[in-house]
């Protein structure tokens, strides 16, 4: 297997661990925020969908227009589980796009100077960093989900 389908191989590892701490929700539940911090799992996700897949494949590295979100963290009243969740799904599928048209080695198409220096060189970067920023609130949602409901994701015994 080659470096890229390596890369996407683990990013969509990750995309699928996502979904799965969501299964057999309903949307009382995934609005629930079991941390002091006020977060719930459909933030999450939605956070994921914008801040994560949008951002760092449509917007830094493709150079497209798409509104960049205020506070991807809070879901409007009106989302529910399955929207989010189908949000998750265009802005993962439209992120394979982007990264199926460009090599590894191109460089960001844009970023706010206001931020500082873009971390992320080329491509193989921002997959690098979407795969580390999924698996990370993965195993939030994981602990999250497990103070909801009690659902393991890993049963270690």
């Amino acid at each position: 297997m080659d470096e890229r389908a390596v890369l996407i191989a683990y990013l969509e590892k990750q995309r699928g661990h996502v979904r799965a701490s969501l299964e057999g929700l309903d949307d009382n539940a995934a609005r629930k925020t079991p941390l002091p911090s006020g977060w719930s799992l459909l933030g999450a996700v939605h956070h994921l969908a914008l801040d994560v897949e949008r951002f760092w494949f449509r917007w830094v590295m493709a150079g497209e227009g798409v509104r960049l979100a205020d506070d991807a963290w809070q879901v409007p009243g009106r989302e529910t589980l399955a929207t989010v969740l189908d949000l998750y799904e265009r802005e993962c599928r439209a992120a394979d796009a982007v990264i199926a048209a460009m090599s590894l080695e191109a460089r960001p198409l844009q970023w706010r100077d206001a931020w500082g220096p873009c971390h992320v060189e080329n491509l193989r970067d921002a997959l690098l960093h979407v795969i580390t920023e999924t698996a990370t609130h993965a195993g939030h949602l994981d602990a999250a989900r497990e103070l909801i409901d009690g659902r393991q994701h890993l049963v270690l015994e």
